[in-house]
């Protein structure tokens, strides 16, 4: 399994297992700005056998064709386009080769046919739900190309016990505890960003019997699926008086958090979809407008969009139960069996006495202009060949040699962070004024 981010490395390890249980798991971390730390990958809770980072082009190449039954591309959608690239030139020629599944860590609620297309070529492209299976289907149909790859399943990291909502999460039958969610990239902007902070902070003054938590994917410094250019830490820190006694900032697994969450609420993060498969009531932000842009415009039919005026007052929005089960949340208690298809599916390839080549939809021939600027980021020419410069890898160092490695590459990434979360913005202002 190929992964680039913390997020993905979850659904990645966690759907592996869905799809063969009890199966051996070789986990490889794709290099980037966003490879996970080990804190952040300890706190997703996904394992794996083994564990290497690695860059892409030598993912392709350390891929023995005989040597595993399936490989499950966990990444964003240009690092996926490439690997199908190179894995097709790699195994070329080869009858016996392993099933390719990919698919997408959460909401899909922006660019759909360019992410699609990035993943078209592999053997099975997973729908997180009958919504998106259809959607995914449509697009290929669009441009003619194989939509027989679709298969409908569910998120794989939903689960955990069922909110009573009789009695709280505890006991008495209240709401005590509010938990937003926050996102890296959404809202984009500080002033709205500053916004959100001020009104759960003063949800928290205006119910002093409740906790709220201001739940964070990562640490300054730290990269998710998505940049985060303004993280919350630094604008509560800048709140005059700091946040009140009942409000904090919290990490850790998203399923512990709502073991103990009455109220979630969030603008639209995946975390939405975790807390209504369990029942919790939930609540997708309208403050900042229903738009595109914020991906809260995924809700609407679902009975949870609401204001924080709303919650305030003591609203708690009801899920629609025919939504629900288009997007896969089992709210219903089938999520046990909404991975059968994609198993038997996969199970069916990985026993087929030969696989036709990888072909993605986009060739040199389809996208001229395009596909040869993403396969050059991960080191390939437009055949899926390495670019010249692009040596093997040498072997893992140990000792000095790997400390000083690790020590360099981290302070590159430090760096580049570090030009996203404080250079960039400094020059946007700059250029505003």
């Amino acid at each position: 399994m190929l992964a680039d981010s913390d997020t993905r490395w979850k659904w990645g390890a966690l759907t592996a297992h869905r799809l063969q249980p009890g199966c051996r798991l070789d986990g490889f971390l794709l290099r980037g700005r966003a490879t996970p730390t080990v804190r952040q990958l300890d706190e997703v809770g996904a394992r794996a056998d083994t564990l290497r980072e690695i860059r892409g082009v030598d993912f392709v190449r350390s891929i023995d064709r005989t040597g595993y039954d399936v490989v499950l591309l966990s990444c964003v959608g240009g690092a996926v386009q490439a690997m199908l690239h190179g894995l097709a030139r790699a195994w070329e020629g080869s009858a016996r080769r392993p099933v390719v599944v990919t698919g997408y860590v959460g909401v899909v609620y922006e660019k759909l046919a360019d992410g699609l297309l990035l993943r078209h070529g592999a053997d099975v492209v997973l729908a997180n739900s009958r919504h998106d299976a259809d959607r995914f289907r449509a697009v290929y149909r669009g441009v003619n190309a194989d939509e027989r790859s679709v298969v409908e399943c569910a998120l794989p990291f939903l689960g955990g016990a069922r909110h009573d909502r009789t009695k709280g999460a505890d006991g008495t039958g209240e709401v005590r505890t509010v938990v937003f969610a926050v996102q890296p990239s959404v809202p984009d902007n500080r002033n709205d960003r500053a916004y959100l902070l001020h009104r759960a902070a003063e949800h928290a003054r205006r119910h002093p019997g409740r906790e709220v938590l201001i739940k964070l994917r990562s640490k300054p410094g730290e990269h998710t699926t998505h940049i985060e250019e303004l993280p919350y830490q630094k604008l509560a820190a800048r709140i005059p008086g700091g946040l009140p006694a009942n409000c904090r900032l919290v990490y850790g697994n998203m399923g512990e958090v709502l073991d103990r969450t009455d109220l979630m609420v969030t603008v639209s993060s995946t975390a939405a979809l975790e807390s209504l498969h369990r029942g919790v009531p939930t609540a997708v932000l309208t403050d900042l407008g229903i738009r595109e842009a914020l991906g809260n415009h995924h809700f609407l039919g679902s009975g949870c969009l609401a204001s924080w005026d709303e919650l305030d007052a003591g609203y708690l929005p009801e899920p629609d139960p025919e939504w629900l089960a288009r997007q896969g949340v089992c709210a219903d208690g089938t999520y046990e069996n909404a991975f059968d298809a994609a198993r038997a599916r996969v199970t069916e390839l990985c026993d087929a006495d030969a696989l036709p080549p990888l072909a993605p939809y986009y060739t040199p021939r389809t996208a001229p202009g395009y596909l040869p600027g993403i396969l050059a980021r991960h080191g390939l020419d437009a055949t899926g060949e390495p670019l010249p410069g692009y040596a093997a890898e040498a072997a893992e160092p140990t000792g000095l040699r790997r400390m000083a490695r690790d020590t360099v590459r981290e302070a590159a990434r430090g760096a580049y962070r570090h030009g996203v979360q404080r250079v960039a913005p400094a020059i946007r202002r700059w250029g505003q004024l």
